[in-house]
């Protein structure tokens, strides 16, 4: 079995800066799948919420301090990940920094199954 390496990015994104942060990442998606060693790339945003397990989520109804995103960016190895990730910082660390309440957060690793 074949360990990819993956980052996984939390977006807390301003309530009034949602739009240009969804145009921004449609724009920037298909460069970041071209980088080299690219398996997998997803963002997705929170909708639901669990009020209890065994129920069906319930869907957010209002925006309480952010909007949260996340992205999930999967490689053949580290040394390609570490490329990508220095190439999308390079690029758009200041233009995404702008639509966030703060910093985002990364948590890497490989995958295990």
């Amino acid at each position: 079995m074949k360990n990819n390496f993956s980052g996984v990015l939390l977006f807390q994104v301003k309530p009034d800066k949602i739009k240009e942060f969804e145009m921004l990442i449609t724009d920037i998606l298909e460069m970041q799948k071209q980088q080299s060693g690219c398996v997998n790339i997803n963002y997705m945003k929170r909708f639901y919420t669990f009020d209890e397990i065994g129920k069906p989520p319930r869907e957010l109804t209002k925006i309480v301090k952010c909007v949260k995103y996340f992205l999930h960016w999967e490689f053949d190895n580290i040394e390609n990940y570490t490329k990508a990730i220095k190439w999308f910082f390079d690029n758009y660390e200041k233009q995404i920094q702008k639509l966030l309440i703060m910093p985002f957060d990364i948590n890497s690793g490989y995958s295990v199954c």
